[in-house]
């Protein structure tokens, strides 16, 4: 019976040498390696998903700046508040208005205030008359009390033209409506006639004194206190 024969050196080094080779321990750390690379996944979806997340942030700013532009908007758009405030009064864009008496000038007042225009007018004309009675020669005015009283109607008539028609156009107020503190307006927005339709108005009076003199009383019973010129030119006399 033949003894085995033990391996030599060199067999026992192949052995060490297949068994560090083969075995399937160094392969680990590469594997775990190769798992370390595939999570960089995971850093690619932060970015994708930081990235994506910029349109929240887009929507955000437009959601700002659009309740910026509608607080602007809304803060202007109150404008229109002051603007329909200024004459609703009177009526709005040119529309029926509805008149509240109260603001109306009352009938005496307007007499009033047409007695002192009249008396700023006659006072030039007056002094004209008196010296052109004064000055007279074989029951004659002299040439000398004509030329001065000429001149002193053509002041009275200029005084009549500047305090009615210009004054008055512009203002709302001849003299006497700035003592007796009312004002003549357009019906539709409470604002001056102007001078053209304050003369046209003028010449308008006529209607009110053909019959009798009516018109002129027609604002006292009249809702909304006009005369027959007022009504033709759409204007109110109102007190301040």
């Amino acid at each position: 019976m033949s003894t085995p024969t033990p391996p030599g050196p060199d067999a026992r080094d192949e052995d060490s040498s297949s068994g560090r080779h083969g075995a399937p321990q160094p392969q680990d750390p590469y594997g775990r390696q190769a798992q370390g690379h595939g999570g960089q996944q995971g850093y690619g979806q932060q970015q994708q998903q930081s990235h994506g997340q910029q349109p929240g942030y887009g929507q955000s700013y437009g959601q700002h700046q659009q309740q910026y532009d509608q607080g602007q908007q809304g803060q202007y758009g109150q404008q229109g508040q002051y603007d329909q405030g200024q004459y609703g009064q009177y009526g709005q864009n040119g529309g029926t208005p509805e008149i509240d008496r109260n603001l109306l000038a009352p009938w005496v007042l307007r007499l009033g205030a047409y007695l002192i225009d009249g008396v700023v007018v006659w006072i030039p004309g007056a002094i004209g008359s008196a010296l052109m009675a004064g000055m007279q020669s074989g029951g004659q005015p002299s040439g000398a009390a004509t030329a001065i009283g000429s001149v002193l109607y053509l002041v009275s008539l200029g005084i009549s033209i500047w305090n009615i028609v210009f004054r008055q156009g512009t203002t709302g107020q001849s003299i006497g409506k700035q003592v007796l503190n009312i004002k003549l307006v357009r019906e539709s927005d409470g604002q001056p006639l102007g001078p053209g339709t304050t003369f046209v108005r003028s010449l308008a009076h006529i209607l009110d004194a053909l019959p009798c003199y009516v018109g002129f009383l027609w604002p006292l019973w009249d809702s909304k206190r006009q005369t027959f010129a007022d009504k033709l030119m759409h204007s109110l006399v109102i007190k301040l």
